[in-house]
C-alpha cells in the first residue's frame, strides 16, 4: 500500500453509526412538538433528505413545490452553496416517503410556496432546526459534544458522502470514475474539495484505502490543496 500524505486540516466530521443512526431517526419518527402538528410530518422526510441525498441544510430548506417531480422522483435544488442548479435522485424508500408526505400537505401549496415550512408559512430558520436536531439528539441518547464538534446537521453531508463513495468502491466502480460521480452530485465546483470524503472513506475502511491510495496519489499529490470548502 502507496503511503498516503495528507496537508494540514481540521476537518474531522462525525460519520453516523449504523447504531446512531437507527436511533437518530426513531427519535425523529416518534417526535412531538406543542408548536406545529406539521413538525412531526415534516421532519421525517426533512431530515433523511440530508442523509439519503446528502443535502445541506440551506438546500433542503430551500425546497418549493415545483422543484419536486416524484413521477421521476427527482428534486431540484436552487440557491446552491456554489449558484448551480441542480438535481438528486431519491431512492425507493425515501421516495415512498416523500409520496406519503405529499399526499398529507401538497394540496396546501402553490407551486411557489416552500414544503417545508414553519408554521407561520414561511420559510423555517436554519437556526431552529439547529435547535431541533440537538433536541433528538438528546432524545436518541447521542452525545452532543458542541464546539463545533457535533454530531452536526451538516454531519449528516458527511456521512452521505462517506457511505457513497464506500458504496461505489464496493460495487466494483473506478475510483476515477466515482470520484467525479460524488462530486458532480454533491454539488463541489472541483473535485478537490470531494477529496477529503475519498481520504476520511480510505481512514475508515483501510481496505479501501489497500484499493484506492495509489490512484488517489497520483489525482491529489502529496498534499492536496484544497480550494473549496463543503
Amino acid at each position: 500500500m502507496h503511503d498516503v500524505s495528507f496537508r494540514a486540516t481540521d476537518f474531522q466530521p462525525h460519520i453516523y453509526t449504523d447504531d446512531e443512526i437507527h436511533r437518530y431517526f426513531h427519535a425523529v419518527d416518534t417526535y412531538t412538538s406543542g408548536k406545529s402538528r406539521m413538525d412531526a410530518v415534516q421532519f421525517p422526510v426533512l431530515f433523511r433528505l440530508l442523509y439519503c441525498c446528502g443535502t445541506r441544510i440551506n438546500e433542503t430548506l430551500g425546497i418549493k413545490k415545483k422543484d419536486v417531480d416524484l413521477e421521476n422522483g427527482i428534486i431540484r435544488l436552487m440557491g446552491t452553496k456554489n449558484d448551480c442548479e441542480r438535481y438528486i435522485v431519491l431512492g425507493p424508500e425515501i421516495k415512498s416517503l416523500f409520496e406519503q408526505f405529499s399526499d398529507k400537505c401538497f394540496y396546501l401549496f402553490s407551486d411557489d410556496d416552500y414544503i417545508f415550512p414553519s408554521a407561520a408559512g414561511i420559510r423555517r430558520k436554519e437556526n431552529r432546526l439547529y435547535d431541533i436536531h440537538r433536541m433528538i439528539l438528546k432524545q436518541a441518547g447521542i452525545p452532543y459534544i458542541g464546539g463545533g464538534h457535533g454530531p452536526r446537521i451538516h454531519d449528516w453531508r458527511h456521512t452521505f458522502a462517506v457511505r457513497a463513495f464506500k458504496q461505489m468502491v464496493d460495487q466494483g466502480m473506478d475510483m476515477y470514475v466515482a470520484l467525479p460521480v460524488l462530486s458532480t452530485y454533491l454539488g463541489h465546483k472541483t473535485i478537490y474539495a470531494t477529496e477529503r470524503y475519498v481520504r476520511l472513506t480510505m481512514e475508515l475502511y483501510p481496505y479501501i484505502g489497500e484499493k484506492c491510495s495509489a490512484k488517489f496519489q497520483r489525482v491529489f499529490g502529496k498534499a492536496a490543496d484544497l480550494h473549496e470548502t463543503d
